[in-house]
C-alpha cells in the first residue's frame, strides 16, 4: 500500500462505516510501512490491511474487503500475508481487536482471546467537571512514553509522538507531587471524535476521561474500554455513554501482560 491508495482506503472504511480519516490512513502508512498491503481481484484493487511495529510486538488491523467481492476469501489472504510479513521480521506477538464476526478467522490463524472491549458512544455533556490536568509538552513524550510502556508492556514511542505531533493542544496529563501519573489524547473521526488513548493511575484515570469529556462537549464521541474495567465504565456511563458494540482483544505468539486496569481509554481498534 502508498499513498496512492489512500482513496482506496478511505472508500473501503466509509463503506464500513468505520471511524478513520485520511489523517488516519496516512499515520498507518507512515507507522507501517512496507506492512500494509492492498489486495487486487482481476486487477482492481478490492481490499487492504494495515500493521503496525512496535519492536517486537505489531498490530494488525484494517482488514477491509469491497462488498461487492466478499466471501472469495480475500480478507484471509491479506491476513496470512500480513502475518507472513510479520513472521519474516521476528515479530514475537501479534495483537488485534477482533469483531465478533472475525473471531473465526483470526482463531483459525493462530489468534487466541485476551480480553473483551467496549466502545461507548454519545454526546459528550457540557462542562460539569473543574480542570485538573495540564496541557502536555513535547519535553515530556519521553516520560509517557515511559509509563505507557511500563503499564502496557509495548513500545508505543513512534505512535504517542505522532499523535502529539498531529493535535498538541488535545494531549493532556495529571501530576501529583511532580510525577506523571496518566494522560490521554483524541482526534477527529468520520463519525465521531476518537478518546484516547488513555493510560493512568486509579486516580488519574477518572480525572482524565471526565476532562477529555469536557473537552469534547456537545461532540459525538467514541470510548474504547476494556469491558470488565468498572470504574471506567462507570466514569462513562455517568456521562451518558452507551455501549455501541464490543470487540475483543486477541493475540498470537508470545502474550503481552499489559495492566488492563490502566487502560481508561485505547487507541482504537486500530493500534491497541
Amino acid at each position: 500500500m502508498t499513498a496512492a491508495d489512500l482513496a482506496l482506503g478511505l472508500r473501503l472504511s466509509r463503506q464500513a462505516q468505520w471511524n478513520q480519516t485520511e489523517t488516519d490512513w496516512r499515520r498507518f502508512l507512515d507507522l507501517g510501512g512496507e506492512g500494509c498491503f492492498v489486495a487486487e481481484l482481476d486487477g482492481t484493487a478490492v481490499g487492504t490491511t494495515t500493521t503496525c511495529l512496535f519492536d517486537s510486538v505489531a498490530w494488525v488491523a484494517m482488514v477491509l474487503v469491497d462488498v461487492e467481492v466478499r466471501r472469495r476469501g480475500i480478507g484471509s489472504a491479506l491476513l496470512r500475508h500480513a502475518l507472513a510479513f510479520l513472521d519474516a521480521r521476528g515479530i514475537e506477538t501479534v495483537r488485534l481487536d477482533a469483531t465478533p464476526a472475525g473471531r473465526p478467522v483470526y482463531e483459525k490463524l493462530g489468534f487466541q482471546p485476551e480480553y473483551d472491549l467496549t466502545r461507548y458512544e454519545g454526546i459528550a455533556p457540557h462542562r460539569t467537571t473543574e480542570g485538573r490536568t495540564e496541557p502536555a509538552t513535547a519535553a515530556m513524550i519521553p516520560e509517557l512514553i515511559e509509563l505507557n510502556r511500563d503499564m502496557t508492556g509495548t513500545n508505543r514511542a513512534r505512535l504517542l509522538s505522532r499523535l502529539f505531533d498531529e493535535a498538541p493542544q488535545s494531549m493532556r496529563v495529571v501530576r501529583t507531587h511532580g510525577r506523571l501519573e496518566g494522560f490521554i489524547t483524541s482526534r477527529p473521526g468520520a463519525n465521531a471524535t476518537q478518546i484516547g488513548p488513555c493510560i493512568a493511575t486509579a486516580q488519574a484515570g477518572p480525572i482524565l476521561l471526565a476532562d477529555a469529556m469536557d473537552r469534547c462537549a456537545g461532540q459525538r464521541v467514541f470510548v474504547d474500554v476494556p469491558s470488565d474495567h468498572v470504574r471506567a465504565v462507570e466514569t462513562l456511563e455517568a456521562k451518558g455513554l452507551k455501549a455501541q458494540r464490543h470487540l475483543l482483544r486477541m493475540y498470537r505468539g508470545q502474550r503481552i501482560r499489559d495492566r488492563v486496569e490502566a487502560l481508561w481509554a485505547g487507541s482504537g481498534p486500530e493500534k491497541g
